[in-house]
């Protein structure tokens, strides 16, 4: 058995049992590894980024991680930015990066570069395997350090001859890190803080942001009167009705600033004080009100289940009944096709259990409230900011839970980034709905071209936002990727467009021509 057969049948043994492939030269015996071992289903990309999006919709739902195979340093570096956002989201990934063999290193051939390099900044554990007969063990060990707390990238590079090398056969699983518990001193301070009702404020993220874990939350605000809050950003968010609904904190800094104004203690857990994306002139960057107390429940690492169960405890609050969300379906509209219309579509007609991947970084802004209502489900953000993550991790999280429905909200700016993924899920009959708000611009650029203060914008200026000359087909696109799609623009062409979408198995794209 060479080293990158013990690779593979190591990865299976420890539960990584998808791999998210767009190989190369060097990685040629795991790929022939790959075709002789039993239970690693393989998913091809056409591009690097769409192969780490992927990664990470898919880890967010799978809680575990899949593998990645990338082919050396360039292939690495295409992927960065999602891994970027996979980062962000504490997603675990096991990446498998090809290398020229040892001994060719030396030469400098026109592939040689420094992987590691490239790796360090978006993985929280990077190794080279130096020996076929350590590949096993590094793989195991690669798996565990993605799984401990509070997940993470772990980048394993492999060089040539160490693939098809003879090897000692595959490794035994490692148990990755536990979680860590809660820190009684922690919960006390936070059990005073929250006692300051209306002007306390209970901040999450991750872990926490699931459906049992909000409830005990819940019972929290209803003994306290405190708030609940999360990030703008979250890899995975359960909401809809029969759940504990929270605010989220808006990316708008005007916004954000009225939403905090009030608080006087705010309890973190797992998430740092909210912060401005960006810095803006004679604005601030810490969004939290001057005297205001910050204490730190938890970690993102930490066990934030056992954490607000302590929580509770300590406040005796497990007979306060929390206030769960009502089932509320908005109208849907008529006339105009507007990010509300679309939102009201959405809430309505999102199917129970669905699973929303989410990259409408300026038109889905006004989702949350249409939305609040509807039929439970999990809605994953852009964590990391890079944009052309929606449309892969949507694929992602389709493979991930292939009897849920996908609906992927994007920009067209966004989409244009990552579109191979469209031919990856017509390829896995993956269960997505694709809708692209076609702005023709990139939106969120206009906006913030006044919000950090730019004057008097020129022709220049406006070329490089705006989407024209020509304009996007997006059905065409779709098309020539595999994917049935339609173009719409009235509110009652969408809410018709969505319906069918969500009714016909696999996927499907609606161009939102937008008002």
């Amino acid at each position: 058995m060479n080293g990158a057969e013990s690779l593979v049948r190591t990865l299976v043994a420890s539960g990584v049992d998808v791999c998210f492939t767009n190989p190369g030269t060097s990685e040629m015996h795991f790929v022939a590894a790959l075709d002789r071992v039993d239970g690693m289903r393989c998913v091809l990309g056409l591009f690097e980024g769409v192969v780490t999006g992927m990664a990470d919709g898919y880890g967010r739902m799978a809680d575990k991680p899949a593998s990645t195979l990338l082919h050396l340093g360039p292939g690495l570096g295409n992927g960065i930015a999602n891994l970027h956002n996979a980062k962000k989201g504490f997603t675990p990934i096991v990446n498998i990066v090809g290398e020229h063999a040892t001994y060719h290193i030396k030469y400098d051939a026109p592939l040689t570069s420094d992987i590691e390099g490239i790796a360090r900044p978006v993985s929280g554990w990077v190794k080279t395997s130096t020996d076929a007969k350590d590949v096993a063990g590094d793989g195991a060990a690669a798996v565990a350090a993605s799984m401990g707390p509070p997940g993470q990238i772990a980048t394993l590079i492999l060089p040539a001859n160490t693939a098809w090398d003879e090897s000692n056969g595959p490794a035994a699983p490692v148990a990755p890190t536990p979680l860590p518990g809660p820190d009684a001193d922690a919960v006390r301070e936070a059990a005073k803080a929250l006692k300051a009702g209306g002007k306390a404020l209970l901040h999450m993220t991750g872990r926490s942001l699931r459906a049992d874990t909000l409830e005990i939350a819940g019972r929290i605000a209803a003994k306290t009167g405190c708030r609940l809050s999360c990030q703008t950003s979250n890899g995975r968010w359960q909401r809809g009705a029969g759940r504990v609904s929270i605010e989220r904190i808006q990316y708008p800094v005007d916004i954000a600033l009225k939403q905090l104004a009030s608080v006087e203690q705010l309890v973190l857990l797992g998430t740092k004080a909210p912060v401005a994306f960006f810095a803006y002139p004679n604005k601030p960057s810490l969004l939290t009100p001057e005297g205001c107390a910050v204490h730190t429940l938890a970690e993102i690492g930490d066990d934030h289940l056992a954490v607000l169960t302590a929580l509770c405890d300590e406040l005796d609050a497990w007979n306060a009944k929390p206030v769960l969300q009502q089932a509320e379906r908005p109208e849907l509209a008529t006339g105009a096709l507007t990010p509300e219309a679309v939102a009201a579509a959405l809430g309505r007609l999102m199917p129970e259990n669905a699973i929303i991947a989410d990259e409408s970084v300026t038109s889905g802004r006004g989702f949350m409230p249409y939305t609040a209502g509807s039929a439970p489900h999990d809605w994953l953000s852009l964590t990391g900011g890079a944009i052309g993550l929606g449309l892969p991790y949507a694929t992602g999280a389709a493979i991930a839970c292939p009897d849920r429905k996908v609906i992927c909200t994007e920009g067209d700016g966004s989409g244009m980034y990552t579109l191979q993924a469209l031919w990856t899920q017509a390829r896995e009959g993956c269960d997505v709905v694709n809708i692209i708000f076609a702005n023709r611009s990139y939106a969120i650029l206009r906006h913030e071209l006044t919000n950090v203060g730019a004057q008097n914008p020129g022709r220049k200026a406006i070329d490089m936002l705006t989407l024209d000359r020509p304009e996007l087909d997006w059905v065409a696109l779709a098309k020539g990727m595999g994917v049935a799609g339609v173009r719409v623009d009235t509110a009652e062409a969408f809410n018709d467009a969505l319906a069918r979408a969500i009714a016909e198995p696999g996927p499907h794209l609606i161009e939102a021509w937008m008002a």
